[in-house]
């Protein structure tokens, strides 16, 4: 099965999450398809916190990606982001 989910990168204590499409059996950080945006928790107030490439997403789920808990929490934080 096809997901939708976050690999973590950074350094220790500085997380930065890709979120990428990647086969469930992979390793979390290991192999993927397509990175898809990025989400940086300890961005400060001038960068973006999250960046999500809605062609690419809505690509992948009408293929029949399903998303992780949190990266459907992301996204739907990131829409309510861009609707305000």
């Amino acid at each position: 099965m096809v997901v939708i989910r976050l690999a973590r990168s950074g350094a220790k204590k500085r997380p930065f999450f890709n979120m990428v499409v990647a086969d469930s059996r992979n390793r979390r950080d290991g192999r993927f398809i397509e990175r898809i945006g990025f989400y940086n928790p300890v961005a400060s107030a001038n960068e973006p916190g999250i960046v999500i490439n809605s062609e690419r997403l809505s690509y992948w789920q009408q293929n029949g990606a399903q998303l992780s808990p949190t990266a459907a929490r992301l996204v739907k934080q990131a829409a309510a982001t861009k609707a305000a």
